[in-house]
């Protein structure tokens, strides 16, 4: 679930959308109070600053499964869990857990020599390869019932990956056009920055060149520069190239990097110490909005105090693999995590019930799961979304429970006001997804001791993570399940209609979400010292 806002920004900008480049909020606006600061936050420092002074707490290992937190972040480095029975680089399993030198947490997509996956293939392209091994040069009228089923699920598969990636080039040559067209108009001026004054200037005939002019007089008319949109383009090519040539690329396949036996789902041990890994942007920000050092004068603070955050790498740039994500969940519970931080997610599964297992042994050993809805403004109801609390099978003669209940899934909601309360990109449910949490425009860390301004579900899970670390922390009676509840009888009910995501259908906060309702830290710490009471 890599960040996209680079994608809805260029988007509007190419539709004619207008103050697109302005940013009308404070980035640490999640952490505000309504009533108090005017923003619709989660009331975070109103409660440290009411509820929690001199107050006694625990400290509260959160993991963080993602693509790697930067170890070395000024406002991060005094918080990592570290791992006190094992002794730095000395290359040996000194604590007899199977991982050799973890100090802050493990890499499941890592090999033994330490080379890291950093860009996989996404979950749809395994499964066509893997349909495509089975069902090319076979007859389909001579297949068991079983096997057609499969085998038009082949076909629709193999018809989506054929048209994204028809999509995928187009889109490739279209950016790359306009990119250079950009070039070719500061050439013409000779200059980088320009004005819309400058641009009216040229006499434009070309068709490409004139395309591109308008593209920089809306942006320049919105307040943004030309800079910028360039820094638009650079990474809507990115994203692109990185789909093209190896999310939707069947004849990619980095696992050879890792050296397991994919196959085997039960094995445990492998993988490297690299918690960081080669692009650690999306886990850093996660995060820091989690429990970057409070009151310290530098960077952010993030939602909660008295946390030790464990780095768990599991997830490239493509999608997370679901044995990868089993072994991420078991290791981050055996080394002591409390709460376990998921912002990622995908359209199809390879293995289910690898998943559900961890989650099963999450719950036994009282482990809250906190996880992102997604970012395709669908309703999650009715499509697929995986990992998700639902199992796949119910245990023995099936008289299980159907779902986890110490799963919490998060939606998204904005700074803005009113009927665009809502985060036009996230997925919703009004059975599958729980409650919804700040994810737009958020300000956090990212990597070589900076910090940026993301937006995504996968902001709006680690948010609502750090509350659940709060009460964790200062109320450690309460179980998983008890925390879970308490985000949600404690969450804000909202009874206005908003747009549901990705349309302009007004609806109630009630169709989009079980709880109807936006997660409040402050009333959830009053909610649980109630509870402690009784």
């Amino acid at each position: 679930m890599k960040m996209f806002q680079w994608a809805l920004l260029l988007s509007a900008v190419l539709l004619g959308a207008t103050n697109t480049w302005s940013q009308t909020a404070p980035g640490n606006w999640f952490l505000m109070d309504l009533q108090e600061d005017g923003y619709s936050g989660v009331s975070a420092n109103k409660a440290h600053e009411e509820l929690l002074q001199g107050k006694k707490a625990q400290t509260v290992i959160v993991a963080v499964i993602d693509s790697g937190i930067d170890l070395e972040h000024e406002d991060l480095k005094d918080i990592l869990w570290v791992n006190e029975d094992e002794i730095p680089g000395n290359g040996i399993d000194d604590d007899g857990n199977g991982y050799v030198d973890d100090i802050h947490g493990w890499n499941f997509i890592g090999g033994p020599d330490g080379k890291n996956v950093d860009h996989d293939t996404y979950e749809i392209t395994r499964l066509y390869v893997k349909y495509k091994a089975m069902f090319d040069g076979k007859d389909p009228d001579k297949l068991s019932k079983k096997e057609k089923k499969l085998y038009e699920e082949y076909q629709d598969i193999k018809k989506e990956i054929d048209e994204k990636r028809q999509e995928l080039k187009g889109n490739l040559d279209l950016y790359t056009g306009i990119q250079k067209s950009i070039d070719k108009i500061q050439e013409m001026l000779g200059k980088e920055e320009f004005t819309a004054e400058d641009l009216d200037q040229l006499q434009i005939e070309d068709q490409s060149l004139g395309q591109a002019a308008m593209i920089l007089s809306n942006v320049l008319a919105q307040g943004g520069t030309v800079a910028e949109l360039e820094d638009q383009l650079e990474g809507a090519l990115d994203y692109f190239n990185s789909g093209y040539q190896y999310g939707y690329n069947p004849d990619f396949d980095p696992r050879s990097i890792v050296g397991d036996n994919y196959a085997d789902v039960n094995e445990r041990h492998y993988g490297n110490n690299d918690a960081e890994g080669p692009d650690a942007s999306h886990g850093t920000h996660v995060a820091g909005l989690i429990a970057a050092v409070r009151n310290n004068g530098i960077g952010i603070d993030g939602v909660a105090d008295h946390v030790r955050i464990m780095s768990v790498r599991a997830v490239p740039d493509g999608d997370e693999r679901d044995k990868d994500v089993a072994n991420a969940i078991r290791y981050a519970v055996d080394n002591g995590a409390k709460i376990i931080n998921m912002s990622f997610g995908k359209g199809y599964a390879w293995n289910k019930d690898a998943v559900d297992k961890a989650v099963k042994y999450a719950r036994k050993h009282d482990v809250l799961l906190v996880h992102a809805a997604g970012n395709s403004s669908q309703d999650n109801d009715v499509t697929d979304n995986f990992p998700n609390d639902t199992y796949a099978k119910r245990g023995f003669l099936g008289l299980g429970p159907k779902q986890a209940d110490n799963w919490l899934e998060i939606g998204a909601f904005s700074w803005k006001k009113g009927e665009d309360a809502t985060a036009t990109f996230s997925n919703y449910g009004k059975k599958s997804v729980d409650v919804f949490s700040p994810g737009v425009d958020l300000y956090s860390c990212v990597p070589q001791s900076d910090y940026a301004t993301f937006s995504g579900t996968s902001m709006a899970s680690p948010v609502t993570a750090g509350v659940a670390a709060l009460i964790r922390a200062y109320y450690p009676e309460f179980s998983a399940q008890e925390v879970k509840q308490i985000i949600m009888d404690s969450a804000v009910p909202q009874n206005y209609k908003v747009k549901k995501p990705g349309s302009k259908e007004l609806v109630d906060w009630k169709e989009l979400c079980v709880t109807g309702a936006e997660v409040n830290a402050y009333r959830a710490l009053q909610l649980a010292e109630e509870r402690s009471k009784k």
